[in-house]
């Protein structure tokens, strides 16, 4: 099912998606190859196409990664100070009660990160690690468009998704569950899916383009 949105509505609402993901809900095969498809006709460098897509609905591989996802989670977000680093740490009451709602999304993602019927790994067929910044930025420039028309694709079609990256810390331990061949493939992302309990989801509030941009020199404003 389709919602027919338009194109700046589906830019503005798809949103990292946690609580209001129907865990119960199977997904269809045939709407995440629809949505690889779309994937697959964004841009990439020099077309070289180099991206890969790993698919997982296997529950024990689903539970085995949501474990280290949860071990990645705790550690950063419960049991450190890290998370506080790198949160919002201004004095806002509104961005303050955002930032306290997304924690506790958060977590609450965290600890039902297995139930999501379907994964999606996005990898690049080769290793970053280490890689010049031109190299790596040139390298992620194709598979993270991909990855993110796959999400508004996945959003148009009454599903959600949430970008996550803290498997990583365990990047080779994933590889082993997957059989992904660790020195000779990067994963970039694991990424929940799953159908929405509801479709009506809004743009978020963000500060005016003009207060992050800058015109011709650094720093300066249009």
């Amino acid at each position: 099912m389709n919602l027919n949105l338009t194109a700046d509505e589906v830019l503005t609402t798809t949103r990292a998606v946690r609580k209001r993901l129907d865990f119960d809900r199977p997904v269809e095969d045939e709407v995440i190859r629809e949505c690889l498809d779309i994937a697959l006709q964004s841009p990439s460098g020099s077309n070289a196409q180099n991206w890969l897509f790993l698919v997982v609905t296997d529950d024990a591989k689903r539970v085995a990664l949501a474990d280290l996802y949860r071990q990645s989670f705790d550690s950063i977000y419960r049991n450190s100070d890290l998370a506080a680093s790198v949160a919002y740490s201004g004095e806002d009451p509104a961005r303050i009660a955002t930032q306290d709602r997304v924690m506790d999304s958060a977590s609450y993602m965290a600890d039902n990160f297995h139930r999501a019927p379907v994964f999606l790994i996005p990898c690049l067929p080769m290793k970053i690690d280490g890689a010049a910044n031109m190299m790596a930025s040139s390298m992620l420039g194709s598979i993270l468009p991909a990855t993110w028309s796959f999400m508004l694709a996945a959003r148009e079609r009454g599903l959600g998704t949430s970008w996550t990256t803290l498997h990583l810390v365990f990047e080779e331990q994933a590889a082993e569950i997957l059989d992904i061949p660790f020195d000779e493939v990067s994963q970039v992302a694991l990424i929940p899916v799953a159908y929405t309990k509801g479709t009506d989801f809004k743009p978020a509030q963000r500060e005016p383009a003009d207060s992050v941009t800058y015109w011709n020199t650094w720093g300066e404003r249009a």
